[in-house]
């Protein structure tokens, strides 16, 4: 299959490792550019462990401090790797979602041993923070980042959008979503033969907007499901 990732590049391309290795061909196609903020060290001396909700919290997260022993909770696999790959060493995977994640960091972390400190992203949304808050523990949330959309689809990808040659087209976002939906209503081109593959509800409900062939949600919300979903 000649797969669409709309992922931002980096992520993009070790999704498009994997799909070769699964006989798939990947078209990159970033719909979102990752715009880190720069910045003093972080001040973490009060701090227990910290909260990552994606990897490019994780990315920024390490620019901006040089610690790699205080406990790094991450929302999934995915977001732990890329722990793992900036050196952190002391990483607890939840395995799921925010609410998997605030779920766990109960049992992880205790109130009276410091703050939690969520690396965000601009637009992120403040639930996680709110819930741990009503269990209890003090949460630090700055935003660290932002996610910049693209304002049309990129070159290649329309192209074969536009040829219909392209089999199958990867969401992780609802907001990666809406910029596609944007992006090709805007273009003109074709998805009715595309599958389009969801990491959740949440990332499926913009492409309703449009026709596909068919759309997937993964059984779980994260990268391994929805590789598995194509």
């Amino acid at each position: 299959m000649k797969v669409l990732v709309t992922r931002p590049a980096e992520d993009g391309a070790e999704i498009a490792q994997r799909l070769a290795a699964m006989g798939h061909e990947a078209l990159l196609a970033p719909l979102l550019r990752i715009e880190f903020y720069p910045g003093p060290p972080l001040a973490l001396d009060d701090v227990q462990a910290m909260l990552a909700t994606s990897a490019n919290g994780v990315r920024a997260l390490a620019t901006r401090t040089a610690v790699r022993d205080l406990p790094l909770f991450a929302v999934g696999p995915q977001t732990a790797a890329a722990a793992h790959a900036a050196g952190f060493i002391r990483v607890r995977n939840a395995d799921g979602d925010a609410v998997a994640l605030a779920g766990h960091a109960r049992e992880w972390a205790d109130p009276a041993k410091g703050a939690l400190f969520h690396a965000a992203g601009e637009e992120a949304p403040g639930a996680l923070a709110e819930t741990l808050r009503a269990l209890g523990f003090q949460v630090r949330r700055e935003r660290l980042y932002r996610v910049n959309a693209v304002q049309e689809m990129p070159r290649d990808a329309a192209l074969a959008l536009a040829q219909s040659i392209v089999d199958a087209a990867l969401f992780f976002s609802p907001r990666s979503a809406e910029i596609f939906v944007a992006c090709v209503q805007q273009a003109g081109l074709p998805t009715r033969s595309l599958i389009a593959v969801c990491i959740s509800e949440n990332a499926a409900r913009p492409l309703k907007l449009i026709d596909f062939s068919e759309i997937r949600i993964a059984p779980a919300p994260n990268q391994d499901a929805i590789l598995s979903s194509l």
